[in-house]
């Protein structure tokens, strides 16, 4: 989500770069998915971040071009934080040594932005051996708080990129709930809300809200993946920036009252208001017979959508948790605008034009 909007911004000819326009090189895993236009990067590198001799292999052809690296990439196993610090610092790890690797031609690498969120004020909340025993910071999370006593690869990374600033600086950006476009993200809340919403009405259920009563009334906030890249690149750019970490959310907030109201007119299906009593488990719903993977390969192939599965576009799980909350998300945004950064979005009008955008790249129905 956030790798789409900040090539898109990086590839605007307004967007400023000090000495002409960007040359973009994307990078990932897998490779480029058909819905992703190419003409948004000058070239797209895949290797394993993971392996040490892959990443140098493909990255030290372009070493000598990379003054910036805008890191959005991450990888989460629900088992263990632990395990979450070594796989996320291995591979940035990877990526920075092969950018720096001393040659004949010295390293331009000058800024890394480092794409975080708010797990940092309220701990890993996906770890099942911590499950209930978690302290947070009270909400709005503001950026000057102190770290939590937790494994965090958050923490890992910030330490991270910090280790290396004798050579460059960096910038840190931790969101909110990302909302963007993307078939391959791990935590898109929008597509996994759409995918719930498409299934209820190709199914005829009732588009029920599966989070308790305090989401459902208290305020919750999101970060548009467009101001999210804007952030990026004016940190990058911006030398009282340089070596800080920024909240980034819209700047407003909402209540999932509004919000499923909104998405209820979107997707074209009764607005269902929260009752109490009838508080049920999505994750089961969608694990049943005819209810989850099979129904959503069924509206696939009815409306020629991109070939997805179920399981690799939604995130029940993780948004589960989030819908169940019994605190405020909500972060602080003034710290952006003391240092000189105004981006915001409406939330409920993203939410309308990221759908927009997923039906574009025929994501979704």
């Amino acid at each position: 989500m956030a790798g789409l909007a900040i090539a898109e911004s990086l590839m605007n000819p307004t967007t400023p770069f000090p000495g002409g326009p960007w040359k973009v090189y994307g990078a990932a895993r897998r490779p480029m998915p058909t819905w992703f236009a190419s003409s948004l990067v000058h070239d797209y590198i895949t290797f394993d971040a993971l392996d040490s001799e892959n990443t140098i292999q493909k990255l030290s052809p372009v070493s000598h071009e990379v003054t910036h690296v805008f890191w959005v990439a991450f990888g989460q196993l629900f088992q263990s934080e632990q395990l979450n610090v070594t796989i996320n610092s291995t591979m940035l790890t990877n990526v920075l040594d092969a950018l720096m690797i001393k040659s004949a031609t010295r390293s331009r690498l000058r800024h890394i932005t480092l794409q975080t969120g708010t797990k940092h004020y309220i701990g890993p909340i996906f770890d099942p051996s911590l499950a209930g025993h978690l302290v947070r910071h009270e909400p709005p999370f503001q950026e000057d708080s102190p770290r939590l006593p937790y494994p965090n690869f958050y923490y890992a990374l910030e330490d991270l990129v910090a280790s290396y600033s004798s050579s460059l600086t960096y910038s840190v950006h931790r969101s909110s709930i990302i909302i963007g476009a993307s078939s391959r993200s791990l935590h898109n809340a929008l597509l996994t809300l759409a995918v719930y919403a498409n299934i209820c009405k190709h199914q005829g259920l009732p588009f029920k809200y599966p989070g308790n009563r305090y989401t459902w009334e208290h305020f919750c906030d999101m970060s548009d993946a467009r101001v999210l890249a804007e952030q990026h690149i004016w940190a990058a750019v911006t030398e009282s920036a340089k070596n800080q970490g920024f909240n980034c959310s819209n700047g407003d907030v909402f209540s999932w009252t509004c919000m499923w109201k909104v998405l209820s007119e979107i997707f074209d299906v009764e607005f269902v208001a929260f009752e109490e009593s009838e508080e049920f488990d999505w994750i089961e719903m969608m694990k049943e017979e005819k209810a989850g993977s099979q129904v959503w390969d069924e509206i696939v192939e009815k409306h020629g959508l991109y070939k997805t599965k179920m399981e690799e576009i939604t995130c029940f799980d993780a948004l589960n948790v989030v819908l169940h909350f019994e605190f405020q998300h909500v972060c602080s945004m003034n710290k952006s605008r003391e240092f000189g950064f105004h981006g915001f979005a409406d939330t409920l009008k993203s939410v309308r034009m990221w759908v927009g955008r997923l039906r574009d790249m025929k994501i979704i129905p």
